[in-house]
């Protein structure tokens, strides 16, 4: 007896039903059956069925003697289920990586529940995946299992039947079966939720779900049985006198149901639309329960479906056209007349008298306060605190600017004022296209990290990196400024060449890096404690960057598998890149912490043991912490051809290198990541790349550029460095002390 049966009803899914079966047959669980039915599809789904019987023999294939439709097919693949758990997927699904192993791990740990619902994703013609709206409804915290009652909300999560496990003996028990029609799932799921002893979730997303309507016609016939579904479920419920206190909440989703399709014109012939809302006003007041009050952001759509208000409707919808018609024209009118006026209001304080006591900082394009500006912001007001500062961000980053420095919104008259006005302008990235530079100031590129991947004029070589790189403005920006900051002379002798200018190099370390030096023990704890990292645990900083040869980023590493083969005193902080647009994953335990929105990665490398990252330039910084680094490089020789490198990591690793999961794992489960081999690599990648990053690289940059003292503080040798010790590594021995001051007075030496 397996312990999962996958049921797989196929009509007309040719083009997506091999990824779908493949995704079950290659999951790391292996301990399923796998049952294709056949719903006599006219194309070749019956042939890849058989394709996939003849190779695995946990395949099982079903046909069926005439087309029946979904909710049929199930049943008869249901009917030929042996397995613990009843799991359903449509011909266009795919299971996720791990995802069975996942849900036997929380169906064990929750005491084999009637029902399991995990999460999904939602995958558009474009293959663009998006999670669903109502996760937060699957929070794994609390007791487990529990009943509906516990947790009335998942009434309110969507209903299909593909987003959830069921134990066969409970749905046999029950007498449970899909009824057909289109909306088959709406009959389903409320009785089965509704009846189960036992309910359990799991905040995963374990299925991707394919919204392809290609080609597909208006049909109102199959709308329509919508009616007899609810039809079906209230029926349910009036032959179980003891469910009728849910009927409020299923009356409200059926009017949102009903609402939804009637509201996609697309779905409806000419002529029928009107006929739907009908129907649906017989309905509403058929199921209708009395002394119950319409939600106050529902009462709208109530109205129009209890009044038949479908005139009204048509009317509402045309004016919202109209509006939106005209709407766009005055608002790209109102935008053309806003950006002239701050044009001129630009040129205008190009004429007035720059301010010699200013200084504008900005970092990734209007994020917060961070990196090499920020680090540089604060040595401003300490070390010339005749200097007033000014921080560039959007809005929603307002609150990680300090409050001694002034806050600017880019695009508006005073970022302009700013712009114009101030001898200082600090970025780690492009400076705005339409900056023109004045005599008198001073633009300091800081960057945001030593290069590994080809940067610069070198991408010219890799057109899927490029992107839309416009060579001409990369040189003109270059053009205009006056110093560029480098840690090490890898650094130095890259930029000079990809982006070449008549600056001067400050090889003076990367500012931002300065905390590692200066941080205490004390700080650590406080970072960790604020993180929620368990004390006594080993925390793993999972930094993955950027993969420009692929269309949707997604984690490389099963974080739940790696920390369960390591046990329970690992956790793991989840980083995902700043061009993910998301969190790297959705954790499935308490032990996977997502840190993507944390302002500072600083603190997250010190608050961790250890960093796990693959080509990311954060290795370079995080080595300068003198702490554990580890390669995960599964996909080299795919990032180097789209992105290139410019040398092999391997020749020069920080660490321990794996080239799958399974060696990561290893890796650690063994005590290799610390041990003296890693140890000696990351003393040479140290000594190779972090050469300045003494605690006094800001310092440096302000008395040069702003002060103009030649005999700046020297650098501290690497051996007489003391960075912060992790917590793991505090446990074996005292903090140390923080960098001591140098005695010597040699100036650090500049090159250009």
């Amino acid at each position: 007896m397996p312990r999962f049966s996958v049921i797989v009803p196929a009509y007309e899914v040719q083009a997506h039903l091999h990824a779908c079966l493949e995704s079950v047959l290659s999951q790391s669980y292996e301990d399923l059956e796998l049952i294709a039915v056949d719903d006599r599809s006219p194309d070749v789904c019956g042939e890849i069925i058989d394709e996939f019987a003849a190779r695995d023999p946990r395949v099982r294939a079903v046909r069926l003697a005439r087309h029946s439709g979904l909710g049929p097919a199930r049943n008869a693949g249901a009917a030929e289920a042996t397995g613990d758990y009843l799991l359903f997927l449509d011909g266009g699904d795919t299971l996720t990586p791990h995802a069975l192993r996942a849900v036997a791990d929380r169906l064990k740990e929750t005491g084999e529940p009637d029902v399991l619902v995990h999460d999904h994703a939602l995958v558009d013609r474009s293959g663009e995946s998006v999670r669903d709206a109502f996760a937060g409804r699957l929070a794994e915290q609390g007791p487990a299992p529990f009943r509906l009652e516990d947790r009335p909300g998942l009434l309110r999560v969507p209903a299909p039947a593909w987003n959830k496990a069921y134990r066969r003996e409970f749905v046999e028990r029950e007498g449970f079966a899909f009824p057909p029609g289109r909306h088959t799932d709406a009959a389903w799921t409320p009785p089965v939720l509704m009846a189960a002893e036992t309910i359990a979730t799991l905040d995963r997303v374990c299925v991707h779900h394919r919204q392809d309507r290609r080609g597909e016609l208006p049909d109102a016939d199959a709308h329509f049985d919508l009616f007899e579904q609810y039809d079906r479920v209230f029926a349910y419920v009036d032959t179980r006198p003891g469910l009728g206190r849910w009927r409020p909440v299923l009356f409200r989703r059926m009017v949102d149901d009903l609402w939804a399709v009637f509201a996609d014109r697309d779905r409806f012939p000419r002529g029928t639309r009107a006929e739907f809302l009908r129907r649906a006003r017989v309905h509403y007041r058929a199921h209708r329960t009395p002394g119950h009050p319409v939600p106050a952001r529902s009462r709208a759509r109530h109205a129009v479906i209890r009044l038949g208000l479908y005139r009204t409707h048509r009317f509402a919808e045309l004016a919202r056209g109209l509006g939106r018609r005209t709407a766009r024209p005055v608002a790209r009118l109102a935008r053309s007349l806003h950006a002239a006026a701050l044009r001129l209001h630009y040129r205008v304080q190009r004429c007035l008298p720059l301010r010699e006591d200013r200084a504008v900082f900005a970092a990734y394009g209007g994020r917060g306060h961070g990196c090499n500006p920020g680090a540089l912001e604060e040595a401003f007001r300490t070390f010339a605190p005749h200097i007033r500062t000014a921080w560039v961000a959007h809005p929603e980053h307002h609150h990680t600017i300090p409050t001694a420095t002034r806050r600017l919104r880019p695009g508006t008259a005073a970022h302009w004022t700013a712009l114009a006005r101030s001898k200082y302008l600090v970025d780690n990235t492009d400076f705005d296209h339409r900056l023109v530079k004045r005599r008198g100031q001073i633009l300091l590129q800081t960057q945001h990290g030593t290069p590994l991947k080809h940067m610069g004029l070198d991408l010219r070589e890799h057109p899927a990196a490029a992107g839309d790189l416009d060579v001409e403005a990369l040189l003109r920006g270059a053009d205009q400024w006056d110093y560029l900051l480098s840690p090490n002379r890898h650094t130095t002798l890259t930029w000079e060449r990809v982006y070449p200018g008549g600056y001067t190099t400050l090889p003076y370390g990367y500012p931002r890096n300065d905390v590692f030096q200066r941080a205490t023990s004390e700080d650590v704890r406080r970072l960790r404690e604020s993180l929620g990292i368990p004390e006594g645990s080993v925390a793993i900083l999972y930094a993955p960057t950027h993969r420009d040869y692929r269309r949707t980023q997604r984690a490389g590493l099963d974080l739940d598998r790696l920390l369960r083969r390591l046990g329970p005193r690992f956790v793991v902080l989840a980083r995902a890149h700043h061009r993910h647009g998301g969190p790297l994953v959705s954790p499935a335990t308490g032990r996977v912490i997502d840190v993507t929105g944390h302002p500072s990665v600083e603190s997250l490398c010190l608050a961790s043991d250890a960093l796990v990252t693959d080509y990311s330039s954060l290795m370079f910084d995080y080595a300068g912490l003198d702490r554990p680094i580890v390669i995960h490089a599964d996909d080299r020789e795919a990032y180097e051809a789209s992105r290139g490198t410019y040398f092999d990591l391997r020749s020069c690793a920080p660490g321990a290198i794996a080239r799958s999961e399974d060696e990561l794992i290893d890796i650690f489960a063994t005590g290799h990541w610390r041990g003296s081999r890693s140890t000696q690599l990351r003393s040479a990648f140290r000594e190779r790349f972090c050469p300045y990053d003494d605690g006094r690289a800001a310092e440096r940059v302000v008395r040069h550029v702003v002060l103009g003292e030649t005999g700046l503080p020297p650098v501290v040798p690497l051996a007489e460095r003391h960075p912060v010790p992790s917590a793991a590594a505090a446990l074996d021995r005292p903090p140390l002390a923080t960098v001591p001051r140098p005695a010597t007075d040699t100036p650090v030496a500049e090159t250009r």
